[in-house]
């Protein structure tokens, strides 16, 4: 989830907040019993969870706390559709998703016949405020928090209205041949003058969309209101997407990146491979991770050079990590350990994780370029090599804050990117 989405999110509901939400045994038998089938979260872990969570756990309580008022804040809002922006994709058919790219700055001041101040000229790291208007990158980023949140939500409480309106939003998006999206990113990250799209557009969904695939695996383990005919839907919407993803020509150019986009398309695509049935394919992207990911693109120290070399160079660091720890995730439901894999230089992801540990704990200041530093950013990765093993990321989890709506690892026990690059 953006941490922008997160905060509004939970200051929005913390007002109304009341109670905290815990299943009673009669919520809970209403949940089915089977563990949902998810590509990232532990679907076992899950279970555990909810029924350690009906037993009174009193960490598990506060924690739902969380999740529930940024469940409850959803409620109202939405459902949001690709047909509704103000001005259709280049080629006209408003079912086509449509973003802009996020450092591209107009460089003189728009007229009637040059109405977006072209041309545009790239600014690193700095978000130029006109991409959140008039294009679909804020409703998706909606559409994917509010379906998770809602998901869980209703997972953990057993409350109907949760995954109804998870349902709704999920519907409205996809499904309606009203108001879905097409399965394509043909026009994402569009350079007004210059590009009708870009292959790098990519990672609009490959950042977050996995969680929908996981609130998808989750609703379909008994939500009310979610049918076999909404299953069905889905699911060949994903495997039009997964398609799209692995065959088409922005597709393939974004999985030869070789920088996070790289790793956050081979996160997708395993992900919706394994969503969708192809477990091999699933199984094979993984394992290719280890020479066409690791070995390049994290030292023997654990630095990430592409990442540091970014003006967000702590972001950056922290939001590949969170590619990577999910590709592993993955990669466990399909028997490959990646947190085990070693490089011929030392290359590992726990190294990685640990490079970051002084600046996660507080211990030591980051010693590279940052607009934007959040101690946060790093927590749930952090966590993550924890859970892996790693006895340096073990022992720094007391010392880590909490990212704004406080920390839900116990809850989905995912990394999600906790800074947002919109500031």
């Amino acid at each position: 989830m953006s941490g922008r989405s997160r905060v509004a999110v939970v200051l929005t509901a913390l007002a109304a907040l009341g109670a905290v939400l815990v299943p009673s045994a009669h919520a809970t038998a209403r949940v089915a019993a089977k563990a949902p089938d998810t590509a990232v979260l532990d679907g076992a872990r899950l279970q555990r969870t909810r029924a350690e969570l009906a037993h009174g756990d009193p960490r598990l309580r506060r924690a739902v706390q969380d999740l529930t008022a940024r469940a409850d804040a959803w409620l109202d809002q939405g459902p949001w559709t690709v047909v509704d922006k103000p001005r259709p994709a280049p080629g006209g058919d408003v079912h086509e998703y449509l973003s802009q790219a996020p450092y591209w700055w107009p460089t003189t001041t728009p007229t009637a016949d040059n109405p977006w101040g072209c041309p545009y000229v790239q600014r690193d790291g700095r978000r130029n405020p006109e991409v959140d208007s008039g294009t679909d990158r804020l409703d998706v980023e909606k559409v994917f928090d509010s379906t998770y949140d809602l998901s869980l939500a209703w997972y953990y409480t057993g409350r109907r209205a949760y995954a109804e309106k998870a349902g709704q939003v999920l519907r409205t998006w996809f499904l309606d041949p009203a108001t879905r999206m097409n399965p394509n990113l043909d026009h994402a990250q569009f350079i007004p003058c210059k590009y009708d799209g870009r292959s790098i557009g990519i990672i609009d969904f490959s950042q977050s969309y996995t969680s929908v695939v996981d609130a998808l695996a989750i609703l379909g383990t008994g939500a009310p209101g979610w049918n076999a005919a909404d299953r069905a839907g889905m699911r060949s919407w994903n495997t039009d997407f997964r398609d799209w993803l692995e065959n088409s020509s922005f597709g393939k150019e974004e999985g030869a990146a070789a920088n996070n986009h790289g790793t956050f398309y081979d996160m997708q695509l395993a992900a919706l491979a394994y969503a969708t049935g192809d477990r091999a394919l699933a199984k094979q992207t993984v394992l290719d991770a280890r020479a066409k990911r690791i070995d390049p693109q994290i030292a023997g120290d654990g630095s990430q050079p592409q990442e540091l070399a970014r003006t967000r160079s702590w972001h950056y660091s922290t939001f590949d990590l969170v590619a990577y720890t999910r590709l592993a995730a993955i990669g466990r439901h399909v028997g490959v350990n990646l947190w085990n894999y070693r490089g011929p230089d030392g290359q590992s992801l726990a190294g990685a994780v640990d490079y970051l540990l002084p600046a996660a704990t507080g211990a030591a200041a980051w010693p590279h370029p940052e607009l934007e530093f959040h101690r946060y950013a790093a927590t749930d990765v952090v966590h993550a090599a924890a859970d892996a093993g790693d006895p340096a990321a073990q022992r720094a989890v007391g010392s880590l804050e909490a990212p704004p709506g406080g920390d839900l690892w116990a809850l989905r026990p995912a990394a999600e990117q906790l800074d947002s690059i919109a500031g």
